[in-house]
């Protein structure tokens, strides 16, 4: 990769979907996931192997990776949570995953009811079982920015998970400012402390939801820094349900659009992408509300001879 070189993960499928409170078939997440891949994304996390009771949205998982078509040169990352959904995921032939904590304990303590340390414990083996087979691995740090119960989060915490989930082998870290309260001088904050503690920005990624309203800027400013992977969920869907009025995830198609602006080389078409993006809109029964989903790109006009 080069400097202009921007990777987008988009989390749409997954993180995007699992907190829909009505069914979505099967058929429709395939579609979605098809037309993500059409219009050039090559890393698509694709749903997430915990407790179908925990996430009913998600409880198809084993039926549809084996139903997913998978594509030449695209990742398919799924969340495992523990040792019961790692032997679900592995009979399901992923070769990708992801695992997840926070910088909080508060947060931890609500959201899965458990320690950071104990969560730690919990997925520890999915990750040595992920190093010994080869599979790619990803750690997510929640509540990095701030957290809906203890407010506040100090940097260092966020620090210690992070080279915590290092030790223990994960190929990437994706950042996550999960009630979307983070703007740029908390990104520059936060980036610096990692980076100054020696951990690279080849190995960071950023997930900004943009409850009020300022993942972009967030983006620009993490560009700044060097940090070149972002997520995001195609339709603006997602976000925390600990976060009050949440407006969703960043939403791939702003995040194009912003990067095609910028000179950034990143892969993906965005007309091809606005049509994933409708397509979840059909689906969830409700309009975008993403501001590229309603206004489309912009092309600039040129005068016929080129002046």
């Amino acid at each position: 990769m080069t400097d202009r070189d921007v990777r987008i993960y988009e989390v749409g499928p997954r993180d995007g979907l699992q907190n829909e409170a009505s069914p979505i078939p099967t058929d429709a997440k395939l579609r979605f996931i098809a037309l993500l891949a059409d219009a050039g994304l090559t890393e698509i996390e694709a749903t997430s192997f915990v407790s179908p009771r925990a996430i009913p949205q998600l409880a198809d998982a084993d039926d549809l990776m084996a139903r997913l078509d998978r594509r030449p040169g695209v990742r398919y990352p799924v969340l495992v949570p523990n040792e019961r959904g790692l032997a679900r995921a592995e009979s399901a032939g992923v070769d990708a995953v992801c695992v997840f904590t926070a910088a909080s304990e508060a947060f931890t303590a609500h959201n899965i009811n458990m320690t950071i340390a104990e969560s730690f414990a919990a997925f520890r083996p999915v990750v040595e079982r992920a190093r010994e087979v080869g599979w790619w691995t990803r750690g997510y740090v929640s509540t990095a920015f701030g957290c809906p119960y203890q407010g506040a989060v100090d940097e260092g915490a966020v620090v210690d998970v992070a080279q915590r989930l290092l030790e223990l082998g994960v190929d990437e870290l994706s950042i996550g400012d999960t009630i979307g309260v983070a703007v740029p001088a908390d990104v520059r904050r936060v980036v610096r402390a990692l980076t100054d503690a020696g951990i690279w920005t080849d190995r960071l990624a950023m997930h900004f939801h943009d409850t009020r309203g300022t993942a972009l800027a967030n983006v620009a400013t993490a560009l700044e820094h060097g940090i070149r992977c972002f997520d995001a969920s195609t339709g603006g869907t997602g976000g925390c349900p600990y976060a009050p009025g949440a407006a969703g995830n960043l939403a791939t198609e702003d995040l194009v659009y912003l990067l095609d602006r910028e000179g950034m080389s990143h892969g993906v078409d965005l007309d091809r992408l606005l049509v994933a993006a409708r397509q979840v809109s059909v689906t969830l029964g409700r309009a975008l509300s993403t501001k590229v989903g309603q206004a489309g790109g912009w092309r600039l006009p040129y005068a016929a001879d080129g002046g």
